[in-house]
């Protein structure tokens, strides 16, 4: 959780937004950020961009889902809510619509274990979640329960959401996806890349599990 004052916190989260639409994460509106602070969160509000976003138009949503009368927090509130719900350790959330994340992700399937890189999100591959309305109950339920085995999803027809301990674990969640679905999609060019066996993730999860390596 953010140690700092609500002040601090709300202009953690406008750079961290900033910090992602500089990384090419998100373009216009299409992505948005949250911080878990005090027993709720606070998050981008709706339709933000890197320049219209401020310490004064972040969203402070309470444990019981509500906040104050006049704001607009992003349409993806629900999704940030039950990944905090049912992650105590998870402090921060990056919601982006990345070029080469929504690329694979409109194909409704994993991103498959064809780079060890790809272990660093907590499994032999990144799931993908099915398709459902922005905005919606359902894929906020989908996304919390991909969330809890790994650190980031792809999400049907849309785009890509990662979780961390830390905003800037965050970010380099979403980035590293991002670069491991532009890798992808490259290898794709000579054919169907080959996949790392059962033996060799076990091999490659017994390694991070000592190294920290991609943490």
């Amino acid at each position: 959780m953010f140690k700092g004052s609500e002040k601090e916190a709300r202009a953690e989260l406008v750079r961290a937004y900033k910090e992602v639409v500089d990384l090419g994460l998100t373009e216009l509106s299409s992505g948005n950020v949250s911080l878990r602070f005090g027993e709720g969160m606070l998050i981008s509000p709706t339709g933000a961009s890197g320049d219209t976003i401020s310490e004064d138009n972040v969203v402070y949503i309470g444990p019981d889902d509500s906040w104050e009368a006049g704001q607009k927090p992003s349409s993806e509130w629900q999704l940030h809510a039950r990944v905090y719900r049912g992650s105590g350790d998870t402090n921060a959330i990056v919601h982006t619509h990345s070029d080469y994340c929504v690329a694979v992700a409109c194909h409704c399937k994993p991103l498959p274990g064809f780079h060890y890189m790809v272990g660093i999100f907590g499994g032999d591959d990144v799931p993908c979640v099915p398709y459902n309305t922005f905005g919606s109950d359902e894929l906020a339920r989908d996304v919390a329960e991909a969330l809890q085995t790994r650190s980031a999803c792809l999400m049907g027809n849309h785009g890509a959401t990662a979780r961390g301990r830390t905003m800037d674990a965050a970010i380099k969640g979403a980035l590293r996806l991002e670069i491991s679905c532009r890798h992808y999609i490259h290898s794709l060019a000579m054919g169907e890349p080959r996949l790392l066996t059962k033996d060799e993730w076990a091999g490659f999860h017994r390694r991070i599990g000592n190294t920290g390596y991609g943490k």
